[in-house]
């Protein structure tokens, strides 16, 4: 798994622990706190705020809501999710190869047509780390139907420092077909809760409110999760991303150090191409206590997790090169 190395903000726990005296109590099943939240954080109306079980949740409500179209077009190398969701709604996935560790968006753009339903675009993307900046998002844009929605998964957005990766609220804005997905799993430390949101056009909020789950989120995540977005907390937010962004470059440099290529990563993982040594390297990963997520034939991709983690994970890989792996 790829969560955050730190644990719930004290504030944010005490909301938690203290929920856990109604839990007899059924949430409120239109989320308006956190919604209304959301909306003036983000400024938009609180009509195009979704919420739901995490960005993977959101993302089946809305590519089930935007049928019926049969054909949902993703990049090949993104998140794992994808192709089960596709599924899972009766769709039928059309994989598009990567351009190296990104989106081959000139690809995409190609593989759409009158029966495509909607668009996947991960960025940063997961497992890779690579991010899409603004000037080439927008031509891609350009070349889509008005009328195929784009959701952009942003579930790593708080990792970026990258200021050509826009911000997904601003294509938003820009284009009337675009929906955003985010969480508050990763950056926000929240993930055993399920909880995120989506920006969509209003015009969607009907449609994929019908397919949500009711009663979703829950009570103690709807709270947790207005908490999270109080000014008060977003200083040591946004200190504690800054270091991982900093713990993600030293890890990085290590990596190289060692000899490994490793892409370039703007969310909370790095990504190592091994090929075909992606299964034994992580094999021997576990057998020293190490958790990596290996992609068959591809890669593997590690957490950032604490310096001291960091360190165990590179003095590993430098004993698996070292045993010729």
């Amino acid at each position: 798994m790829n969560e955050t190395p730190y644990p719930p903000l004290p504030s944010i726990r005490r909301i938690v622990e203290d929920g856990a005296a109604a839990l007899q109590r059924y949430p409120d099943r239109t989320a308006a706190a956190l919604r209304g939240t959301l909306a003036a954080r983000l400024g938009v109306g609180p009509e195009a705020i979704l919420v739901g079980p995490g960005s993977a949740g959101l993302c089946q409500h809305l590519v089930q809501a935007l049928g019926p179209r049969p054909e949902v077009v993703h990049p090949a190398l993104s998140f794992e999710g994808y192709p089960l969701i596709i599924g899972n709604v009766g769709a039928r996935g059309v994989p598009v190869p990567m351009d190296g560790y990104r989106h081959d968006l000139p690809a995409m753009a190609a593989a759409v047509t009158d029966q495509t339903r909607c668009v996947l675009l991960c960025n940063p993307n997961n497992p890779t780390g690579a991010a899409l900046h603004r000037d080439e998002i927008d031509d891609f844009l350009a070349r889509i139907p008005a009328d195929v929605p784009v959701i952009i998964d942003e579930a790593y957005r708080e990792f970026v420092t990258d200021p050509q990766v826009p911000d997904g609220t601003d294509l938003y804005r820009a284009h009337d077909n675009v929906c955003v997905l985010r969480t508050f799993s990763k950056a926000y430390g929240l993930a055993a809760l399920r909880v995120g949101y989506a920006v969509v056009p209003p015009r969607v909020t009907p449609l994929a409110g019908m397919v949500g789950a009711v009663f979703f989120p829950n009570s103690l995540a709807q709270a947790a999760a207005v908490a999270s977005l109080d000014e008060a907390v977003t200083p040591e937010l946004t200190r504690r991303c800054a270091e991982l962004a900093a713990s993600r470059t030293r890890l990085i440099d290590g990596l190289r150090g060692l000899g490994l290529t490793v892409a370039p990563s703007e969310a909370n993982f790095v990504w190592l191409p091994l090929g075909e040594r992606a299964v034994p390297f992580a094999e021997r990963a576990r057998e020293a206590g190490i958790l990596v997520m290996a992609l068959p034939g591809a890669g593997v991709r590690i957490t950032v997790g604490t310096d001291e983690a960091n360190d165990r994970l590179c003095a590993f890989a430098r004993t698996a090169l070292a045993a010729g792996l």
